[in-house]
């Protein structure tokens, strides 16, 4: 290429945000425009990571030096497949990669599943994020929950629903969801695992967060502490694995603690159906678990109904198909080889990539996100010769296009001025951060 490479990044998550560091790092002579539907940076590190996490979120401040970068440029609140499409992205950049991620449920196929009462933890993360574009009410009615799952996100959701909301006030929730959780009448947060502890996909961190509340008793059911090889080959060879199982051991048989909420986990119990009267939900219905011997289970034919009045499942996130480009159903993710995206005969289409969980599904931790983007810049950089120039090069000429179509859009600086904006908030109720939610609110503070 006789002229300076220009690519664009779509999705300014830790996916999209490590991939443009990759790019300037490898290629001494390439500007890269990250693109996102929302006006400010960071993806579900900022709307999905639960607020009382502050370590996880201490990542945002590696992901800030790579924005920070002058060779790499924010631009928020421009939407993909809306207010650019692929052909007009491709005026402007030789190449564009793809990672918007994953921010929806995955669906769960049981009866009742639909009742008034029945969540997805996604969408109810978002809520507690402040989203934008997520209703800033929220129906916290029922005293008993249950919570489908064995990941750290069905954790993040049991402890947020457990918690009291003056223990988060510390935390950079917005205020509308301090209001909602204060009212929130819930006792009791009944967690359930299809598998055994052994299988749990909980990190230890994660797993002792849950006990650090003065409010909340964790009670570990230990009927479903059970062990086959299959298991005690886990514990040996996976050391979180193991820390995990004698955290669970621990809790098991200690003495019980005269807490107001109680935060239950169960094992080896499959919800089957949940159960509903009116139209809402009244309960919920789970098949007892067996071990198999290589850790899977089978189900045994006993059944038990559980007593509650909402249910929030937490079985993994879904990506969302994108306008114009391949999408794999089955999977939710972008059909590619080596992050190069693939056409319905299996070709690669020239100049788009994929990066993140719309690549390889939303598995893993943010770590693994690094070497998935790693991979399609390197199938990138392999295919330079190949790349078709964009007649408009030029870096202004994408601001200029964005403005006569009368976008509102943000940049690097604007999302500096509400990151500020957000602290001061903070700072005058004795807070790290609180969140502006409205869109229009967050795009006039960038754009002051």
């Amino acid at each position: 290429m006789d002229r300076p490479l220009r690519v664009a990044v779509i999705g300014a998550g830790p996916a999209g945000i490590y991939a443009a560091d990759h790019l300037i790092k490898a290629h001494p002579d390439v500007t890269v425009d990250i693109l996102d539907k929302l006006p400010t940076p960071y993806g579900l590190i900022r709307y999905g990571v639960a607020p009382d996490h502050p370590r996880i979120k201490e990542i945002i401040t590696a992901l800030f030096k790579v924005l920070d970068n002058p060779r790499i440029r924010f631009i928020g609140n421009v939407a993909y497949g809306v207010d650019v499409k692929p052909e007009e992205l491709s005026r402007f950049y030789d190449a564009t990669i793809i990672a918007t991620g994953a921010e929806k449920d995955r669906a769960l196929d049981i009866p009742g599943i639909d009742l008034q009462g029945s969540f997805g933890a996604a969408d109810f993360a978002s809520w507690y994020n402040g989203h934008p574009d997520v209703s800033r009410e929220w129906p916290l009615e029922a005293k008993e929950v249950a919570v489908i799952g064995a990941g750290n996100v069905a954790i993040d959701v049991a402890r947020i629903l457990a918690k009291t909301a003056d223990e988060l006030l510390v935390t950079e929730i917005p205020d509308n969801v301090y209001q909602a959780l204060k009212q929130s009448p819930v006792t009791d947060v009944h967690l359930f695992s299809r598998r055994g502890p052994a299988q749990v996909k909980f990190t230890p961190q994660e797993l002792r967060e849950l006990d650090h509340s003065p409010n909340v008793e964790v009670i570990i059911h230990p009927e479903g502490i059970e062990f086959d090889e299959g298991s005690l080959e886990a514990m040996r060879k996976t050391r979180h694995v193991k820390m995990c199982v004698d955290i669970l051991q621990n809790w098991a048989v200690r003495d019980p603690r005269d807490r107001p909420r109680r935060l239950h986990l169960y094992f080896l119990q499959a919800p089957v159906e949940v159960l509903g009267e009116d139209g809402k939900v009244v309960g919920l219905r789970t098949e007892t678990q067996e071990l198999t011997g290589d850790g899977w289970v089978r189900g045994t034919g006993e059944f038990t109904d559980w007593p509650v009045q909402a249910v929030y499942r937490a079985v993994g996130y879904l990506s969302s198909a994108l306008p114009d480009l391949p999408f794999d159903t089955s999977t939710g993710t972008i059909p590619h080889a080596a992050g190069r995206v693939l056409d319905l005969d299996g070709e690669p289409i020239p100049g788009m990539y994929v990066a993140g969980w719309i690549k390889r599904g939303p598995v893993g931790l943010i770590g693994h996100t690094k070497g998935c983007s790693g991979e399609t810049v390197t199938s990138l950089l392999e295919d330079l010769d190949k790349l078709e120039q964009a007649p408009r090069h030029d870096p202004a000429e994408v601001i200029t296009y964005l403005e006569q179509r009368g976008l509102p859009y943000t940049t690097w600086h604007g999302w500096q001025k509400l990151d500020a904006h957000e602290i001061a908030l903070g700072e005058e109720q004795g807070r790290k951060r609180v969140k502006v939610v409205a869109r229009e609110e967050m795009t006039s503070i960038c754009n002051d």
